[in-house]
């Protein structure tokens, strides 16, 4: 019966539904606990909502949904930055439209990589974006003691560094998972891990939100149709 429910279309936006209500109730605790640290308000949703790609992946969930989800959300995130509908996840400090990539990311990757049957590779662009970014930028404000800078952005080393880290590593296990272990699952993922590190670096106006998954997923299909 949960099987059979998982694979209806009710039952998986239902998952998906209840996942995304998971992760507005952390983020809505954090905000709680601590009402003046938006940015880490903003990182959980950021961390959190990008792991929906994997229940749209397990559960199979059509292509079409997710684009039109992201359309949705799309649209909803650029109505936010003229009226006080997501407050706490667009009031950054600076001037940034990640949220709306964010959500342009995913219905890109999905139409792209659900249409040739490699979802996997949507799953390391999306991952990608939200566990490296993520983690670069917390890691970068809470260990960041030799910053740098580049068009007039303040980054740090050691946030660049965890950016390069752990976006090798989301790639590594998506593509352990698929491919097995192999030594060019590695070599793939190393290079994924340092080009979405120079593209965090680079990036203004929150395009890294866009490029980082895009570019992350496109360098992976093809560094393994050509190494594997």
């Amino acid at each position: 019966m949960i099987s059979g429910w998982t694979h209806s279309l009710f039952g998986q936006l239902a998952i998906a539904t209840l996942w995304l209500l998971i992760v507005g109730l952390c983020a809505a605790i954090v905000n709680r606990l601590n009402p003046d640290r938006n940015e880490l308000v903003r990182k959980v949703v950021h961390i959190g909502t990008g792991n929906i790609i994997l229940i749209a992946w397990g559960l199979n969930i059509p292509v079409w949904v997710i684009i039109a989800a992201s359309v949705f959300f799309s649209i909803l995130t650029l109505l936010s930055y003229y009226f006080p509908i997501l407050p706490n996840i667009n009031s950054i400090g600076r001037k940034s439209f990640g949220t709306f990539f964010y959500a342009v990311s995913i219905g890109v990757l999905a139409a792209w990589f659900w249409a040739i049957g490699k979802p996997e590779f949507a799953a390391i662009g999306i991952l990608v974006m939200t566990w490296g970014d993520g983690c670069a930028a917390l890691i970068g404000q809470r260990f960041g003691k030799h910053p740098y800078r580049l068009w007039g952005m303040k980054k740090s080393w050691e946030g660049s560094a965890a950016m390069a880290l752990i976006s090798a590593l989301v790639c590594a296990l998506i593509l352990l998972l698929t491919l097995g272990n192999v030594w060019q699952v590695w070599l793939v993922s190393a290079i994924v891990g340092l080009c979405a590190a120079g593209l965090e670096a680079f990036s203004k106006f929150g395009i890294d939100n866009l490029t980082v998954p895009i570019v992350s997923a496109a360098i992976a299909a093809f560094l393994t149709q050509i190494l594997i």
